[in-house]
């Protein structure tokens, strides 16, 4: 009985050490990157002015009537 809590402390420690860095990396490559794509994509096409003409000419401004 000695030392035991020091030997599953040590394994316990590693355990999450592990489990913590494989569910980082899991998060990285499952939801960041793709959503890094998708923002990277959406701005590769997006004109800012066409979208502006849009709500302007629908009335979502107060300041920018509708022509």
């Amino acid at each position: 009985m000695r030392r035991l809590l020091a030997r599953r402390m040590k394994f316990h420690l590693f355990g999450a050490f592990f489990v913590s860095v494989g569910c980082a990396a899991l998060y990285k490559f499952g939801v960041a990157e793709p959503r890094k794509r998708a923002y990277a994509e959406f701005y590769k096409n997006y004109d800012p002015m066409k979208d502006f003409e849009a709500m302007r000419r629908a009335g979502v401004f107060e300041s920018a009537p509708p022509k």
